[in-house]
């Protein structure tokens, strides 16, 4: 995993604002978004649902995507996965 800065210093290719949004609401946004970017680019998902940090890792990693980490921002997560195929 990343360490904060340099999670913090990725250009991401697609950000999807999932705040508000309740279990399984941020990890289908994810799933969805990760179908917009190419193969080696980067979606951050924005959450405030605390079980999105083990679902989106767990998914990542389950698909053969690459979980890079979190950042805790404002009130919520700021989740990175690459896309590897």
């Amino acid at each position: 995993m990343m360490t904060s800065e340099q999670l913090a210093a990725i250009t991401v290719a697609k950000i999807i604002d999932a705040r508000g949004s309740a279990c399984p609401g941020p990890l289908l946004e994810a799933k969805k978004g990760i179908g917009a970017v190419k193969v080696g680019q980067i979606i951050e998902v924005k959450s405030n649902d605390q079980g999105s940090r083990q679902d989106i890792s767990a998914w990542a990693a389950k698909i053969g995507h690459e979980f890079l980490g979190l950042i805790q921002a404002d009130g919520h997560d700021r989740i990175f996965v690459c896309r590897k195929k």
